[in-house]
Parts: structure tokens; C-alpha cells; sequence
């Protein structure tokens, strides 16, 4: 195991629990919409603005695909999985965690969606981004670890345990 690329809906923890898996495992950590923020320099809000859907997913692909580190959890955008050059480049670079919350605690962590920098279609809804990307999460992840009823510490664990065992949890 070399890297841990955690994906998932905004508001699910990647940065949160990355920080956390980056101290317990003594690896370095990333986010990688700070990346694309430095590198742009510009919030993703602005990017989406300005460049639109399809623009913002030529930035988060290219600037993920390039990332090239060593024992690092990356913590990615929510959107990283339309990017197929992207998710298989932090495949082939170790294992990818999809951390897996409900439509209900998601609606309730989250709020001002546009705010966050989230890419949203016109018009499209909490639910109908979240039916579109749940499977495409799965097709991408290689162990799949369920955050519902968890507290940091305890999806935390769940993360460790599903790492040890290289299985879905």
C-alpha cells in the first residue's frame, strides 16, 4: 500500500478523516481541490463560474492526474470521479476509498451547496447528484467503507480496519 485516495459526496469526510488516517498512519497529506485552488489561483467556486462545468472538470482532472507523491492520504473533490484519467492515475498509485454516507446525513451536513464549490448541473438537486455519482464512487473504489451512524473516530477505525483487511467494510 502506498497511497490512500479517499472519495466520496462533499461533506462526507475526506479531509477531516485524511488528516486524521494521514497522523495515525505516518503518511503526509493532500487535499486535492487545495491544489487545484493554488495552482488556478482561484476558489473552485470561481472556477466553476467562470469556466463553467465542463472547464472545471478539465482542471480537476488534469491537476489530480499529475499528482505525484509517496505514503500521502489525498482527500479529493467529490467530483474527481467524472474524470477517468484522473481516478485511474490515484489507482494505479494505491488503493482508493470510497467513504459512503447517506442521502439523509448528507443533506443534513451540508449546506449552501454553490458555496462549497460543489459542481452542480442547472437546476440539479442534492438527490439527483448524489443518484448520479454513487456509481461511479463504486466502480472506482477498491474498498468501500459505510460512514452511517459513525463519528470521525469511529469511520476513522472503519477505514483502518478495511485497509488492514484490503476489503470493502
Amino acid at each position: 500500500m502506498n497511497n490512500i485516495t479517499l472519495i466520496g459526496m462533499p461533506g462526507a469526510g475526506k479531509s477531516s478523516i485524511g488528516v486524521v488516517l494521514a497522523k495515525v498512519l505516518g503518511y503526509q497529506f493532500i487535499d486535492s481541490d487545495l491544489i487545484i485552488q493554488k495552482e488556478e489561483k482561484r476558489t473552485l467556486s470561481e472556477i466553476i463560474e467562470q469556466d463553467g462545468p465542463e472547464g472545471f472538470k478539465a482542471v480537476e482532472n488534469r491537476v489530480n492526474a499529475s499528482i505525484q507523491v509517496e505514503n500521502t492520504v489525498i482527500a479529493t473533490g467529490g467530483s474527481v470521479v467524472y474524470c477517468d484519467e484522473a481516478m485511474q492515475h490515484l489507482r494505479s498509485e494505491g488503493v482508493v476509498v470510497y467513504l459512503k454516507i447517506s442521502l439523509h446525513l448528507l443533506s443534513k451536513r451540508l449546506g449552501n451547496l454553490k458555496g462549497r464549490g460543489v459542481l452542480l448541473k442547472d437546476g440539479q438537486t442534492l438527490e439527483s447528484l448524489y443518484e448520479e455519482r454513487t456509481p461511479l464512487y463504486e466502480k472506482y473504489a477498491d474498498i468501500i467503507v459505510d460512514e452511517e451512524d459513525k463519528d470521525l473516530e469511529g469511520s476513522l477505525q472503519l477505514v483502518l480496519e478495511a485497509l488492514k483487511r484490503g476489503e470493502k467494510a
